[in-house]
């Protein structure tokens, strides 16, 4: 790997390669966006204008073909794509990343990891909720044991959104990987297992609530942790008011954030990742932490998506470990599919 910079290559730029990977990836140094795959011939406009100097592509294969002028591949593309996207690059030499879900299936998902390591290449998942503002707040008190033992983790990202959109997300076949368990149902999973390890159980309730919909909508998802937590995670389109983003309760206290964090919001309004403020909540968004008698606002720990790509300019040049082990994508998408189960059995699934 090159010890000046990284030249990166993202596939797709619509929302998500647009808003969410192209500005962090500029942001962070020892990388550089060198060129955007996107067929859409507005897009690459977009792209040119916003990142001066960057090549765009109109397809795939044009990567492959020129392999030596790329060193990591970003995967934003439909969820049906990811996996094939995925091989092809590793099989051209790139290190790749790739976006939630990692794939449709822990099969699938385990086929690309066991790709990657055959080649000797870095494979890790974009998973970047890890670094909302809430989750690293929540990691500092476990941290300094402010809860004492944890029982309950309540997590939630709703919205209010009562009409279908439409779109590939939403279609109902399978290898769509579509619906709300995989779009939003992968960030709570994961922030889950981030901060209390591995499951041995799950139950659900996935449900499509909307008329018209095609995919789920309204999600509840039980899990329990090899050591003992609980997490009840929510997901859903039709919440005109939202619950708690997080509490969280010990046998020392309890932790109650109302409200989510900031990024999101920045990026889609062309804020600039990592420069002054970013990531801050306001006061008023602050936390609570009580113990049953006394109750005190707890600080929140600024917002931090660009960490995860400066984690991977350090696994490249040095090393160092993934912001994202390939392996908690595949445990992530265990769990997706064992509430799939669990929600058209009605029963708790058991994990190995």
């Amino acid at each position: 790997m090159p010890s000046t910079e990284i030249r990166v290559a993202l596939i797709g730029f619509g929302l998500g390669g647009a808003f969410f990977h192209a500005p962090l990836i500029a942001a962070t140094s020892g990388l550089r966006l060198a060129t955007v795959v996107t067929g859409n011939v507005e897009r690459q406009a977009q792209a040119l204008r916003d990142y001066p100097g960057v090549r765009v592509a109109g397809d795939p294969d044009q990567l492959w073909a020129n392999a030596a002028d790329h060193d990591l591949v970003v995967i934003s593309t439909p969820n049906r794509s990811h996996v094939q996207l995925a091989l092809a690059a590793l099989d051209a030499g790139f290190c790749v990343v790739i976006d939630k879900p990692f794939a449709p299936t822990a099969v699938e998902a385990r086929q690309v990891v066991a790709r990657a390591r055959e080649k000797a290449l870095i494979v890790s998942a974009y998973h970047i909720r890890r670094w909302d503002s809430e989750c690293r707040t929540l990691r500092g008190l476990l941290d300094r044991g402010e809860l004492g033992r944890v029982l309950r983790f309540e997590s939630r990202l709703e919205r209010w959104r009562p009409e279908p959109k439409g779109g590939w997300k939403e279609r109902p076949a399978p290898e769509e990987a579509g619906g709300l368990l995989y779009d939003i149902g992968s960030h709570l999973i994961d922030q889950a297992l981030y901060l209390f390890g591995p499951v041995r159980e799950v139950y659900a309730e996935v449900d499509i609530r909307r008329a018209g919909a095609g995919t789920d909508d309204d999600v509840f998802v039980a899990l329990t942790h090899q050591n003992g937590v609980h997490s009840h995670l929510w997901a859903s389109c039709l919440a005109a008011e939202t619950g708690a983003r997080m509490r969280v309760m010990g046998d020392r206290g309890a932790f109650v954030k109302q409200h989510g964090d900031v990024q999101e919001a920045a990026l889609r309004a062309g804020g600039q990742p990592g420069g002054s403020g970013w990531g801050e909540d306001p006061l008023d968004r602050w936390g609570i932490l009580s113990d049953g008698s006394t109750r005190r606002t707890v600080p929140s720990v600024p917002g931090a998506y660009q960490e995860f790509y400066a984690g991977m300019v350090r696994a490249l040049r040095d090393g160092a470990p993934l912001p994202v082990d390939p392996s908690d994508a595949v445990a992530g998408l265990e769990i997706i599919q064992a509430a799939q189960r669990s929600s058209a059995e009605r029963r708790v699934i058991m994990l190995p």
